[in-house]
């Protein structure tokens, strides 16, 4: 029997939708094609110096999918010899604003582009926050001013007897994630 997905919470900022459906009423998609602006206006408003600068966000694509291809081929191979829990990608790598009927072509790009660097570094940052837990899960000495995921299960920093007598048990310690894994 296939797993049922939950629907994403769409927030308040999405009053048009229901739980778990992505599709608007006939009366909203009517209102987004109204307000839908052309590439070719959106183009001719924009200034030209952030025309002349697209192409250096674009290019950020390439470092992108090789460190994406790293990770990847990293946490295939390794988190299963470690004990980790893989990441998975559908949890950070949402690409639901290309089928908003208000955006152009341009906004649509933009709005996958975006989608796919935040998400995917986001998913590398948890990538990352596990290995740290099974190798180092030591707290910093000062404090972190947006701390992973994983954080809050370190050991305090400075604390040799907490390291030695509990960083075995912290290393393995992904049972709250168990419910998210395959």
């Amino acid at each position: 029997m296939k797993k049922q997905k939950q629907p994403r919470d769409n927030g308040p900022e999405a009053p048009y939708l229901s739980p778990g459906r992505l599709s608007p009423s006939l009366e909203i998609l009517n209102e987004h094609a109204r307000l839908k602006m052309s590439s070719w206006s959106h183009l001719r408003r924009t200034r030209l110096l952030v025309i002349l600068s697209s192409p250096l966000i674009y290019a950020c694509v390439l470092p992108f999918l090789l460190l994406d291809a790293a990770v990847s081929i990293y946490q295939l191979v390794c988190f299963p010899i470690y004990g980790i829990p893989k990441v998975r990608r559908r949890d950070y790598l949402i690409f639901d604003r290309g089928r908003l009927a208000y955006l152009n072509t341009i906004e649509k790009v933009g709005c996958i582009y975006c989608s796919y660097a935040n998400g995917f570094l986001a998913m590398v940052t948890e990538i990352a926050a596990r290995t740290e837990q099974h190798f180092c899960p030591i707290k910093h000495a000062h404090s972190v001013k947006i701390p992973h995921t994983r954080y809050g299960k370190f050991l305090p920093y400075g604390d040799a007897n907490a390291y030695r007598s509990q960083s075995d048990t912290v290393s393995r310690a992904f049972h709250d994630l168990a419910s998210r894994v395959k």
